[in-house]
C-alpha cells in the first residue's frame, strides 16, 4: 500500500510511504499570485505528481493530510489561503478517487512523542526513523516534509485502529 502523507499549506509537504520506505518526498509545489511576492498552489503539478506516482503495483493508495483549523493570532488573509490550499488538496484527491483521511496534528504528534516539543523535533524524530535521507531533511525549513512523513507513517502504523472507528 502506498500512503501519501501531506502537511497541507503552501509551506507544507508531501511525502509518499510505500511498507513505511520513503519513496518520495516534495515540497509543496507553489507558484506566484500577482505581486508583492504572494505565493498560491500550483494545482496542476500537484496533480501531475500524484498522478505520477499511482501505477498499476500499487494496488492501494491512501492519502492522509493533517486536519488543520484557523488558529488564534493569523491573519485572516493568511487563513484564507490556507484554507484555500487545503481545499485544493481534498478537491484534488477527490477529483482522482483516491480515499482520503484526516489526522489531526495532536494525535500523530502525540504518538511520536512530539507534544510540548519544538517544532524542529518532528525533523529529528524523521532523521532517526530514516536517516538514509538525512541529506533532504537537513535544513531548518525541512521540518515541512518530516512532518508529511510522519503523517504518513502515523496512518501506516495506526490505520487499522482508525478505519474501525
Amino acid at each position: 500500500m502506498k500512503i501519501i502523507g501531506i502537511d497541507p499549506g503552501l509551506n507544507g509537504a508531501i511525502a509518499i510511504l510505500e511498507d513505511n520506505k520513503v519513496l518520495d518526498i516534495l515540497d509543496m509545489p507553489v507558484m506566484p499570485e500577482g505581486k508583492k511576492n504572494k505565493r498560491q498552489l500550483n494545482s496542476a503539478q500537484l496533480v501531475k505528481y500524484i498522478k505520477d506516482n499511482l501505477d498499476e503495483k500499487s494496488k492501494e493508495i491512501i492519502v492522509v493530510v493533517e486536519q488543520v483549523n484557523a488558529m488564534p493570532g493569523q491573519g485572516v488573509t493568511s487563513m484564507f489561503n490556507f484554507g484555500q490550499t487545503f481545499g485544493a488538496i481534498k478537491g484534488i484527491c477527490a477529483a482522482l478517487g483516491l480515499p482520503i483521511f484526516f489526522v489531526r496534528p495532536a494525535k500523530w504528534k502525540k504518538y511520536f512523542g512530539l507534544i510540548n516539543c519544538s517544532k524542529d523535533a518532528s525533523r529529528t524524530k524523521a532523521i532517526e526513523m530514516y536517516p538514509s535521507i538525512s541529506d533532504q531533511l537537513s535544513k531548518k525549513k525541512d521540518v515541512n516534509k518530516s512532518d508529511a512523513i510522519l503523517i504518513a507513517r502515523f496512518y501506516s502504523e495506526t490505520r487499522f485502529n482508525l478505519q474501525d472507528k
